[in-house]
């Protein structure tokens, strides 16, 4: 391969493309309807982040939002937490979704791992998402409640979310690959009155059947009214609850009666996790949701009604609840529901040329993996439709962008896009209208007033700095849940820089707004996409009675495969042994997902902590990563300065084998 440098240009957009461009038609429509002449993107977006009353307010009309009843203003108060967003509003989620019903067109294009492509129409799709709705009824399900989902990523889901969103319930999802723990540090948070569960998934050419854990939900989540069972994959043990065929089928032909909620009104509840306590549950609006994804999806992503929008995912991960908003844009969508890489690393690109996928969204992971084993997806795939991908999850390196412009298709976008579970978007990604730079992320997103702060909260060029955004935007979280005062939210996104949302990566914004993202500045394990608070995995190891403590990082290492190495502290008599290290990784695969069981379990003789009595994580990472020591910790604020020595060496070893990576 021809070797890529950060920084080469590899792509420019043709005169026929910025024509073409969806940028290009909102920026048309401004001229006309508001008298705004943007010459180009950076000017519409400096506009859009300084005038973020009169940009929201532009969005509003342009996608013709459905409302009962419009709003009062846009912003009653511009602060961070807190914002008031389109106060007086009454809407639905849903019914702007289903607003391209009865079409006669394709909504969602489905591959199971072990069957055919399958098309949903999008009748098919209201139908569905009606007669359950009308069921949800039935079963009590009123604003406010919450129902929750065990379930892969299959259409049943989407229905499922659009009813509840209808009623103006509150939806949470979990893939059945996480374990039992996992989810009931979620679900549990928020009292949910319906579950929708599956007996079983595939993955990897084999069914795991999960009625047990099933039943455990059903007997730790007290709150629970209503289990509805989705057979997939026909288990002999049966789940107590209503049939989801049998439902559907009692409530056929049911019409919707869509609930006029708030902006304001809780959509669903996403979960990231901190490095302590319980995983956060995020509460994002109907509104807010619906607009920025709106805006998203049809600016940023350039996706049209004639497009087929994929992307790698699970329910767990917000990219799930993204691709959503692709429908809300009337562009059809692409489920895949099994392993990427099963029977080999080729399915995914089989499955574009098959489903016909103009944008294939996918995590830097899956790229670079691809690029390890040598594939040629354009030589071995038609891939002429396909005329754009997107990459997210952790940063993808210079030789990454290489390998996409000359194994997989010469003239599409591709888009390097950052974002987070938090405002459930990406808010720095693409521009379609704008030359793509190997290495960079084009640039923050409209709406989004992304910075790179020092130390001394003051902004910077062309030096990596802390990723914060320093205006609301409406899908930023109303709340979390059960967070009296919301001092935990506080304490997540605003406790370094007072009124400014500190998001946890490190990123360098160059002088034409080309943005590198260097990773998390916090110890939030982020794996495939999916993040993961240290917590959860220290419960899990330090329930072996051998383990006496343990710190675990991800390094992120740029342009190589991520590594996340388990350092334990064994009790005395105790020994590492493959017995041990096996049982350690089958809980974690268990209990908390298969995407976060360690690479490395590494014995050692003290775990760092500081004065205060926390794991320093965060400055084991900074010296993992080859930090010099001064700038990664602070030795006078450690209980135990002399336990760095062990990470010190390793930092070394890692150095050493980096080729090997």
């Amino acid at each position: 391969m021809t070797e890529t440098k950060e920084g080469n240009i590899l792509w420019r957009p043709s005169e026929e493309v910025i024509a073409q461009a969806n940028l290009s038609t909102f920026m048309k429509w401004l001229r006309e309807h508001r008298g705004y002449q943007f010459e180009s993107y950076q000017a519409l977006w400096r506009w859009s982040v300084s005038k973020i009353e009169e940009f929201w307010a532009s969005l509003w009309d342009y996608f013709d939002i459905i409302a009962s009843r419009q709003p009062e203003i846009v912003l009653a108060e511009r602060v961070m937490p807190g914002a008031m967003w389109f106060p007086g509003a009454r809407l639905n989620y849903a019914e702007n979704l289903l607003r391209h019903a009865n079409s006669g067109r394709t909504a969602i294009y489905f591959r199971p791992e072990a069957g055919p492509l399958e098309r949903i129409s999008w009748d098919q799709l209201a139908g569905q998402a009606a007669a359950l709705a009308a069921a949800f009824r039935d079963l009590g399900v009123s604003p406010g409640d919450r129902v929750v989902a065990y379930l892969p990523n299959i259409p049943q889901a989407i229905s499922a979310l659009l009813a509840a969103a209808s009623l103006g319930a509150i939806w949470s999802s979990c893939p059945p690959d996480f374990g039992e723990r996992s989810v009931l540090d979620r679900f549990s948070q928020i009292d949910p009155k319906v579950l929708i569960a599956v007996d079983g998934y595939f993955w990897g050419g084999r069914s795991f059947n999960r009625t047990e854990v099933v039943n455990r939900l059903q007997e730790n989540l007290p709150s629970l009214e209503r289990t509805i069972v989705i057979d997939q994959i026909g288990a002999s043990e049966k789940i107590a609850g209503e049939s989801w065929e049998a439902l559907l089928s009692q409530y056929e032909g049911a019409a919707f009666a869509f609930e006029q909620l708030p902006f304001s009104h809780p959509l669903w509840v996403l979960y990231s996790s901190g490095t302590t306590g319980l995983p956060k549950p995020i509460v994002q609006s109907q509104g807010g949701i619906l607009l920025e994804h709106l805006k998203s999806i049809h600016l940023t992503m350039d996706l049209k009604k004639d497009d087929r929008f994929f992307w790698y995912t699970s329910t767990g991960w917000m990219m799930w609840n993204y691709l959503v908003g692709g429908l809300l844009n009337g562009t059809p969508i692409v489920l895949y529901d099994g392993s990427p890489n099963f029977p080999d690393l080729n399915v995914l690109w089989a499955l574009a040329a098959e489903a016909g996928m103009t944008y294939f969204g996918t995590g830097a992971a899956f790229i670079l993996a691809c690029m390890k084993a040598d594939l040629h997806p354009g030589r071995d795939f038609d891939l002429s439709s396909l005329r754009a991908l997107g990459s997210t999850g952790s940063p993808l390196p210079a030789e990454g962008f290489g390998w996409v412009y000359e194994r997989v298709h010469t003239e599409l976008a591709l888009e390097s896009f950052s974002g987070g579970t938090d405002l459930c978007t990406g808010f720095i990604g693409g521009i379609r209208t704008q030359p793509i730079y190997a290495g960079e992320l084009q640039g923050p997103s409209l709406g989004a007033n992304v910075q790179a702060f020092n130390e001394s909260g003051m902004p910077v060029l062309d030096e990596v700095g802390e990723l914060v955004i320093t205006e609301p935007m409406p899908s930023m979280p109303l709340y979390f849940w059960n967070d009296p005062g919301m001092v935990r939210y506080r304490q997540s996104y605003f406790e370094m820089y007072p009124d400014v949302w500190r998001h946890g990566d490190w990123i360098e914004i160059n002088a034409r707004n080309g943005c590198v993202i260097y990773g998390r500045s916090d110890s939030t394990i982020n794996r495939q996409g999916i993040r993961m608070g240290t917590s959860e995995i220290y419960r899990v190891v330090e329930s072996h009675p051998e383990i006496a403590d343990s710190l675990v990082v991800d390094l992120e290492l740029l342009g190589r495969k991520s590594f996340m190495p388990l350092f334990v502290l064994l009790r005395e008599g105790a020994a590492l042994d493959e017995r041990l290290k096996d049982s350690i990784k089958a809980n974690v695969r268990s209990q908390i997902s298969p995407r976060h069981v360690p690479d490395e379990i590494i014995a050692v003789e003290d775990i760092p902590y500081t004065l205060s009595g926390k794991k320093m994580e965060v400055p084991i990472r900074r010296i993992l990563l080859g930090h010099p020591l001064e700038k990664a910790v602070n030795q006078g604020a450690m209980r135990n300065p002399e336990s760095l020595e062990f990470y010190i060496e390793f930092a070394r070893w890692i150095e050493d084998n980096k080729d090997a990576a």
